[in-house]
């Protein structure tokens, strides 16, 4: 037993069938909050502390798929790629907009933080909530934040996006397809946009769009306004 607790490749196969299984009852149920994301890190996490599993060891198959977790991104590309003529209308537009809602996280993160009066090293950590994983961990070590926490944030914020975003748009009437898409990669990054392509193709592809767009301007932009904010 102990030689399969120190294989990376069980941790690997624990997380895929956790995932599998959240991806079954979601399609199931159709039901936002059981979003198959959310379901595998709760399954995962009830497996390592009845097994008594430490964290880690799980890593060492983590390590693994985070690994291949940025290259397997470039496939949102492709329904990008279908919707090429869409984009080069409207390409000023979806920038702005993208720029705006990245400067309102990192911005909206900072005041509240301050009110809340939460340590520095949180406040930090809490910045790059908004964008894609592998790209925020590396921000998150460079303005001195928690990866760990900058991680959990980052799900947190994704499943919420997936969970509520559709609320939204309604409630605040947006049903543009370009301006739901935007909306989805840039305040919930892939876990929304998993949520958009569900909505439709043109949603889909300006959300992964917006995703690394997103990301470029608050590695870029986070730290000069930290700066001026701390």
């Amino acid at each position: 037993m102990k030689e399969l607790f120190d294989n990376p490749l069980f941790y690997v196969l624990i997380t895929i069938v956790a995932y599998e299984f959240g991806l079954f009852v979601y399609r199931k149920t159709k039901v936002s909050v059981l979003n198959p994301y959310l379901i595998s890190v709760i399954l995962i996490i009830l497996f390592l502390s009845k097994a008594n599993i430490s964290i880690e060891s799980y890593s060492k198959g983590g390590d693994l798929i985070s690994f291949f977790l940025a290259p397997a991104t470039v496939i949102l590309a492709v329904p990008l790629y279908k919707q090429l003529n869409l984009l080069k209308a409207n390409i000023l537009p979806i920038v702005v907009g993208v720029f705006a809602g990245s400067i309102t996280a990192i911005v909206s993160v900072c005041v509240l933080s301050k009110l809340m009066k939460l340590p520095l090293p949180i406040s930090l950590s809490l910045v790059p909530k908004s964008i894609t994983t592998p790209i925020g961990i590396e921000l998150s070590k460079q303005i001195k934040g928690i990866p760990s926490v900058t991680v959990a944030t980052i799900i947190i914020t994704g499943i919420f996006g997936a969970v509520f975003g559709p609320f939204i748009c309604k409630l605040f009437r947006i049903s543009d397809k370009i301006a739901v898409g935007i909306a989805f990669g840039t305040s919930s990054h892939v876990i929304g946009t998993t949520k958009a392509v569900e909505l439709g193709e043109v949603e889909g592809a300006m959300s992964s769009l917006s995703i690394g767009i997103a990301g470029v301007i608050t590695v870029l932009i986070a730290p000069l306004i930290l700066k001026f904010l701390f």
